[in-house]
């Protein structure tokens, strides 16, 4: 151990026993012995704070002094650029903004439908494909004065010009998604006032007929609206028809979660088997209570907020919105069958 470590026989017996030749060690004296095996101590250096400090302490005072003026010309300038970069993104915006709402109200004039079912075909005419089934996202607003649309009236007039512009442009097929549910209360009078609509723009001998119905509700459809007309040579023609589904909040989520509380209690009962409860169970169950599945979604709102709109009858549908739009114009109605016209479809398996 001596070779090794560099110590020698007399000093590793005095590191053990703390004696010497004899002699009882003070703590002194084991130190020094320590010493002699321990690396030489490290010289201040000149460029040391402690040296540097105590060497030339007006320079560390010129020092502290600018460091903070330093830093707040460093955050004035951050804040500067920020602000500078804030008002180019806020003018452009706006600019934007404008431009987009004026150049939809030219449009809105130079395109307007005169509530005539013959404009609109007109319109649409040249399209590759429309879709059968179109649905909408309407909100209830008990106060709209920028829109002219608050309350139940104003819910039920875009309602009625909707379901005008869809029977007009040949769909069969139209559900009005709204979250409170409200419309589900004025069934009979919603009915009501689409059929006076249809009767502006077609007139009382070409108006098509007409069916309202919401989910768990009975459809409403008086058995004495002909579906056909007479014509000059004494045949008839058949009308069109068009079906309006209203939905709300609680055809979404909660008939997703009835259905899944009542297949497992059929499948605990043995009513059902497990190996039966597949997507297209629930696809069928739910075409049944709900709707089927929209083809193209128009959304009135400058961004796209669904509000619990039905999860399920999502999946493959077209979804449409203008930005900065705000309230249900037919110029929406307009681009969105124009996009679904040019749409293309792969759905893969």
């Amino acid at each position: 151990m001596a070779a090794a470590t560099g110590i020698t026989k007399k000093e590793e017996v005095a590191f053990r026993h703390g004696t010497l030749n004899g002699k009882q060690l003070s703590a002194k004296d084991r130190e020094a012995l320590f010493r002699a095996h321990l690396p030489p101590e490290p010289q201040p250096s000149s460029h040391s704070p402690t040296s540097s400090s105590s060497s030339s302490p007006s320079a560390s005072k010129r020092a502290r002094n600018q460091a903070p003026k330093t830093g707040r010309i460093r955050s004035l300038l951050h804040f500067l650029i920020y602000q500078t970069i804030s008002l180019l993104f806020s003018v452009f915006f706006r600019f934007r903004r404008s431009w987009r709402l004026f150049w939809y109200k030219i449009r809105a004039v130079m395109r307007h439908h005169h509530h005539s079912p013959e404009w609109i075909v007109n319109d649409v005419k040249n399209l590759e494909q429309l879709p059968k089934h179109v649905s909408v996202v309407l909100d209830y607003h008990e106060d709209d004065q920028d829109q002219g649309t608050a309350g139940l009236e104003g819910l039920v007039n875009d309602v009625c010009e909707i379901a005008a512009w869809t029977a007009s442009a040949g769909i069969p097929f139209l559900s009005v998604y709204e979250p409170t549910g409200v419309l589900k209360n004025y069934h009979t009078q919603t009915y009501a006032a689409i059929q006076q609509t249809l009767e502006n723009y077609f007139g009382s001998r070409r108006r098509p007929t007409l069916t309202v119905k919401a989910p768990h509700m009975t459809s409403y459809s008086p058995p004495g609206t002909p579906s056909s007309e007479p014509t000059e040579n004494g045949s008839t023609t058949s009308r069109p028809h068009l079906t309006v589904l209203l939905l709300s909040e609680l055809d979404g989520r909660d008939t997703i979660v009835d259905l899944t509380v009542t297949l497992a209690q059929m499948a605990q009962k043995g009513d059902v088997r497990v190996e039966q409860i597949d997507a297209n169970l629930i696809d069928a169950e739910l075409n049944d209570h709900v709707s089927t599945e929209p083809d193209l979604l128009i959304l009135f709102s400058p961004t796209v907020v669904l509000r619990g709109y039905p999860p399920w009858q999502l999946r493959l549908t077209e979804i449409f919105h203008l930005p900065d739009n705000k309230g249900v114009n037919y110029q929406v109605f307009l681009q969105a069958l124009k996009r679904f016209g040019k749409a293309q479809f792969r759905v893969g398996k």
